[in-house]
């Protein structure tokens, strides 16, 4: 029996690996949401940590919203960087290996080709560089841990996602303007989850940063039309190319990740 603390268990890929714990009896996971445990409290997290024997700890707790980490980057360096730290150097005590959640948003998206793990992370805004330097403290504390980066993901059920934006438009028969000026890999949390699972279940010890999306570069208006034809909605609504798209945060052209 392998024991596992799941942080941010009420998110997107929390839920999606909940879904997944009845199918791996010798996995005992700890859900924690952010209410049961607030991952920038040091107490809380030397707290949970002492009272438990955990194995894995998969960190999916994270400041994700893009454009008010431009406005208050405070917030989002103490979810992304300084938490993490502290998750870190309490796995580090408790030899607990840490399973981080980052993003492709660590790139400037200048790349012509997608980005590999040895392409060296170049963010053009807050919330990329937050989780950058996360990623770094990991580097910095623990020899075991698996960095995961993974872009526009989203899940069919569960969060509020592009995907359910876009299904919940179209049923009300809203025209669409999507962008095509950016291109990424829109990645299914049912299978990030999957694959998160896997590298316990196989005892990986191929430690360090990983790449894993549902490898099918698309741009959001790809990526919308996609999800129209897949839920027979093409017909029913006006959806339109727009290069227009303006937000408060800088965003990267090229985000795939190889």
């Amino acid at each position: 029996m392998k024991y596992i603390l799941v942080t941010g268990a009420n998110g997107q890929l929390g839920k999606s690996i909940q879904e997944l714990e009845d199918n791996f009896p010798e996995l005992n996971f700890d859900f924690k949401n952010s209410t049961d445990l607030d991952i920038t409290s040091v107490n809380q997290v030397q707290t949970i940590f002492s009272n438990n024997n955990y194995d894995y700890c998969i960190n999916c707790a994270a400041y994700t919203n893009v454009e008010q980490a431009e406005k208050t980057p405070d917030k989002a360096y103490l979810v992304n960087a300084e938490a993490v730290k502290n998750l870190a150097k309490t796995c580090a005590e408790y030899k607990t290996i840490l399973l981080h959640i980052s993003t492709d948003y660590v790139f400037d998206g200048e790349k012509e080709e997608a980005y590999l793990t040895t392409d060296t992370p170049n963010p053009i805004n807050e919330y990329g560089k937050s989780k950058l330097l996360g990623e770094k403290y990991i580097q910095e504390t623990l020899s075991k841990f698996f960095i995961i980066r993974t872009s526009w993901l989203y899940s069919t059920k569960f969060g509020k996602n592009f995907y359910k934006t876009i299904l919940e438009k179209a049923k009300k028969g809203e025209d669409l303007n999507i962008t095509d000026s950016q291109i990424g890999c829109p990645t299914d949390t049912k299978n990030l989850a999957n694959y998160i699972i896997s590298l316990i279940i196989n005892n990986s010890q191929k430690y360090g940063i990983k790449h894993f999306t549902d490898n099918q570069a698309l741009t959001w208006y790809d990526f919308a039309l996609r999800i129209l034809i897949e839920n027979n909605l093409e017909e029913n609504v006006s959806l339109k190319r727009a290069n227009n798209y303006r937000t408060f945060a800088r965003r990267p052209i090229n985000s795939v990740l190889g």
